[in-house]
């Protein structure tokens, strides 16, 4: 990476054998990658070490997630040798042309202590172009001094200071199989559910409909997800999903 300002990546990973390699490679414009790796049982760890052994800017620490993912966020950002930081999740892809954003605004900050990156999904394949999932933003890129990571889930990077949007996306192709966002749905749900209820917020009979028929109807009617085919109408019953399990776990969790 060019210019004075030099960054650091973190990777939170838990077995991503399938995705790793092909994250790592997406960022050879940073000067350091840190691996946050929750206890992966699968190939994640040797092909990291097999692949990059002998690579100086590439460090991994084992450290269990343990249902918090800002937790997780932030013990990497503690381990970050330089000032700036780029969070990227294994599923996730840095383009050449984002890269080369990213090194064009870092010489050049002015007084921004951080930046939104837009995220491109791709389902079965497909780029979604419809749907809450496009052109959805998220605060990645920051000074670490600004600010922290919060919340248990669905965190967010709380920046102290001016920020910016970049241009170009991340690439993101998570859930590339039904069995794999299944199991994800699962795991996420319970972890919502208990902050939720950590928060004293209540669920009955009313906020399960409204919030299930609600999720769908935005996706599917409101964000045109229906323009986006099979593929639009699978996801927007996912999302549905999403908010029928979160107030039927946290119900459950109050009963």
């Amino acid at each position: 990476m060019n210019g004075e300002t030099k960054l650091s990546v973190v990777i939170l990973a838990k077995n991503e054998e399938k995705d790793i390699v092909d994250c790592i490679e997406s960022l050879d414009f940073a000067n350091e990658i840190v691996i946050i790796d929750d206890n992966s049982t699968d190939r994640t760890q040797e092909l990291i070490k097999s692949y990059y052994k002998d690579s100086p800017r590439i460090k991994i620490y084992k450290r269990e997630l343990n249902g918090d993912f800002s937790d997780q966020r932030n013990f990497g950002l503690s381990k970050t040798a330089n000032d700036w930081v780029l969070f990227i999740d294994a599923d996730e892809r840095v383009s050449s042309v984002l890269g080369k954003e990213i090194v064009y605004r870092l010489a050049d900050l002015v007084n921004n202590k951080g930046f939104f990156i837009k995220r491109q999904d791709y389902f079965f394949g497909k780029k979604i172009k419809y749907g809450e999932l496009f052109n959805k933003k998220f605060l990645r890129l920051g000074n670490k001094s600004a600010g922290k990571w919060k919340g248990t889930v669905h965190e967010e990077w709380i920046i102290n200071g001016k920020t910016d949007t970049l241009k170009n996306p991340i690439e993101h192709f998570s859930h590339q199989s039904l069995n794999e966002y299944l199991e994800k749905l699962d795991y996420y749900t319970t972890l919502r559910a208990k902050e939720l209820s950590k928060e004293g917020i209540k669920a009955g009979v009313f906020s399960i409909l409204i919030y299930t028929l609600g999720k769908f109807f935005y996706n599917y009617i409101l964000k045109l997800g229906f323009l986006d085919g099979v593929r639009g109408l699978i996801i927007s019953i996912f999302m549905s999903m999403h908010s029928f399990l979160v107030r039927s776990k946290l119900w459950k969790m109050q009963n």
